[in-house]
């Protein structure tokens, strides 16, 4: 007896976890798919029938006012699932009507429940042509006009969401190194940007569930009529005049009954995907935008004034429409011509007596690290009036550098220049010019991530940090240029993308020896032996300097000091050739270089040095010792600068970012001609490559 009852001792937990799942909402929509399949094969009361299509018609009304007030199609990720499951529910009905219909037409107009009847009654007016030309109109406008425009627009904003997907992924990466949004924040978008497409995507297939509802309701309701008239005259003997009548009304009823939350929910759809390129809830965006231009509500007024006017049409709703639009064109002009508030703190901080204080002669003598020069008119860049200043990303971006890289940038010193253009500006490294450019304040730069030309109005230019086309827009096409997939900037990010582009490049003149000593002494308690050993008895720290400097000139992070130190220290009593320091410690970092460098797929995507460049290479090294130097001669290196870049140009044709692998022995000598005509290629070793390493060949030099 016990072994019996166990089984329904532990059906009971199953049974009380579904109708907890039943209460908090989670078997719901599983239960309704459910009732839609009862639906379509068990017969339904005219009673329940009624209640169900209560329910359609205000549930219809509630998804329509849902995709109204949304401020964000993603704020409604499950419409594509409602739209489906809602059509689904309207063509059970539909199945469930015409039983009762044609099963119970014979009792009257009111067989088929009270809903279809007051439906069919209320729209025919006692003249069943009348309920038939209103349906059919309601069909036309339902699949002609709101279906099939909802769906082109569904079709084009899916197509054109997958084309900006790159160019959005390239933002974020942007945004990121510049230090604008950390990890967390690039994730979020990330997340978001995938679901715009995959939700534009689904609504690009559900607009065709509503499609072939619309056409499924007109098949159904001449079934319905044809259907009736047959069996009320055949089977039940009806006169065909009371036939047609009954049948029809109770007909058109249900095609009422059923198109109109057609109707609804095919406006619903298209107010969603049509809600794309528009901020805040749909009501609130129409009103503001329809009233913003006083010289439009003004001509408005001027037309309804005219048309009051001509003969035979009626006055008054003309005249109201005109006095209304003529009294908002007025208050626009006076609300324009209100000067706008001023923020006290500004008032206290220009009028507060600037503190003169003479600047010693020796200030005059020193040489600032990084200077960014602006011109008069780029100085609004740095006041407190703008959200993103030019001075919070300069901050991000020594973070993320140091982050990045290992060591802190010195502080960025920014100040005027008088002799600059009115929005130019100049970039110094040790008050050398390093980088210039002119921003557009007012406008947004968008570049194609294709390298092809901006297809909007605007100044075409070349974007500063890469030399890439771009095109200053007006603000107002932010939108427009984002759905073609352009990538978006304002002039403050095209400046610090060109600061971190130079930055990068500089590093090595930007490592001091002061900042060197720092990072020895910043090492934890752990390796300030290691450090007491190498300096001065192995190495010294100019030595270390120059090791270090060597591996950021190559854009190699120099987080991971003691490593380096290590590195160091076990080839320093052997050669004293900085050269050969920093092969020993790239080796060590073997690890680091194969994971900076790894392609999407997680393995380093190479190009190799073909057997007859290497002997080339080895036979032109001249000289005693550790100190050797490449003599090859000028044809033969033409010939070496041609074969590399048609390598990479076909290696960047397939889409990989490729690595170029020498050998150990020509490894600096190769990269010291590539730097001049490729300066961000990388050059890896054989000994540099992990043990662990997934390689995959995609070229030979």
């Amino acid at each position: 007896m016990a072994d019996a009852a166990a089984p329904t001792a532990r059906s009971v937990p199953s049974a009380r976890s579904l109708l907890d799942g039943f209460l908090r909402g989670e078997m719901g929509l599983a239960l309704g798919v459910v009732g839609i399949i009862v639906l379509l094969i068990l017969p339904v009361p005219p009673v329940l029938l009624d209640m169900l299509l209560a329910i359609s018609v205000t549930g219809s009304v509630l998804i329509l006012m849902t995709a109204i007030l949304i401020k964000r199609p993603l704020e409604f990720t499950s419409f594509p699932t409602v739209l489906l499951v809602s059509t689904l529910y309207r063509l059970g009905l539909n199945v469930a009507s015409t039983r009762l219909i044609l099963g119970h037409g014979q009792e009257g107009t009111g067989g088929a429940g009270a809903v279809i009847e007051a439906f069919g009654h209320l729209m025919m007016q006692g003249n069943f042509v009348i309920g038939v030309i209103v349906f059919i109109i309601l069909v036309v406008v339902n699949f002609m006009v709101v279906t099939k425009g909802s769906g082109r627009i569904a079709e084009v904003a899916a197509r054109f969401t997958l084309d900006s997907m790159p160019g959005k992924q390239m933002a974020i990466d942007a945004d990121l190194s510049t230090g604008l949004i950390d990890q967390e924040g690039a994730k979020l978008r990330r997340k978001e940007l995938e679901q715009e497409s995959t939700f534009f995507g689904a609504m690009d297939g559900a607009s065709k569930f509503v499609k072939g509802d619309a056409i499924a309701g007109l098949i159904i309701t001449g079934i319905n009529v044809v259907g009736g008239i047959i069996i009320g005259v055949v089977q039940h003997k009806l006169p065909i005049g009371q036939a047609a009548s009954t049948y029809t009304i109770m007909t058109i009823g249900d095609g009422l009954v059923s198109q109109i939350p057609a109707l609804i929910i095919s406006i619903a759809a298209g107010m969603v995907v049509s809600k794309a390129g528009v901020e805040g809830s749909a009501d609130k965006a129409l009103t503001t935008q329809l009233a913003m231009n006083p010289a439009g509500l003004g001509m408005v007024s001027a037309s309804a004034g005219i048309i009051a006017l001509i003969p035979g049409m009626p006055i008054i709703p003309f005249a109201v429409l005109s006095l209304g639009a003529g009294a908002l064109a007025y208050k626009r002009i006076q609300d324009a011509k209100k000067p706008k508030p001023i923020d006290p703190s500004l008032l206290e901080a220009a009028s507060a007596p600037a503190e003169a204080e003479e600047e010693p002669i020796s200030a005059s003598l020193a040489i600032d690290d990084v200077k960014i020069e602006l011109g008069y008119g780029l100085l609004t860049l740095i006041n407190d009036l703008d959200g993103r200043k030019l001075t919070d990303q300069i901050r991000a971006l020594r973070k993320t550098l140091a982050g990045e890289f290992g060591f802190v940038m010195p502080p960025v010193r920014i100040l005027d220049n008088m002799r600059l253009a009115n929005q130019g500006y100049a970039i110094r490294i040790k008050e050398m010019e390093a980088g210039a450019g002119e921003v557009r304040l007012g406008s947004l730069m968008a570049m194609d991530p294709r390298g092809g030309q901006v297809e909007l109005p605007g100044e075409h230019v070349r974007e500063p940090a890469f030399g890439l086309p771009a095109t200053w827009i007006a603000d107002d096409l932010r939108e427009e240029a984002t759905f073609r997939g352009y990538t978006v900037v304002d002039p403050a990010t095209v400046l610090t993308t060109h600061l971190t582009e130079i930055l990068k490049e500089n590093m090595a003149d930007l490592l001091s020896y002061a900042e060197v000593q720092k990072l020895l002494k910043e090492l934890p308690e752990s390796q300030k032996k290691l450090v007491d050993d190498l300096i001065p008895g192995t190495a010294t720290a100019a030595t270390v300097q120059r090791v270090l400097q060597s591996l950021l000139r190559e854009r190699v992070s120099i987080r991971d000091l003691p490593q380096i130190l290590e590195g160091i220290g076990e080839a320093a009593p052997h050669t004293a050739s900085v050269t050969l320091l920093v092969e020993q410690v790239r080796a060590r970092l073997s690890r680091q270089l194969c994971w900076a460098n790894r392609g999407d797929d997680g393995a380093l995507p190479i190009i190799t040095l073909s057997a007859d460049w290497e002997q080339a290479f080895a036979e032109a090294l001249i000289g005693p010792g550790d100190d050797k130097q490449l003599a090859l001669p000028p044809s033969r290196l033409q010939d070496f600068i041609r074969g590399v870049r048609d390598a990479f140009e076909r290696a960047a044709l397939a889409g990989e970012h490729a690595v170029l692998l020498t050998s150990p022995g020509v490894r600096p000598y190769v990269r010291s001609i590539i730097e001049r005509f490729r300066g961000q290629t990388v050059v890896m070793s054989q000994n540099e490559i992990h043990p662990r390493a997934r390689l995959k060949t995609v070229g030979m030099v």
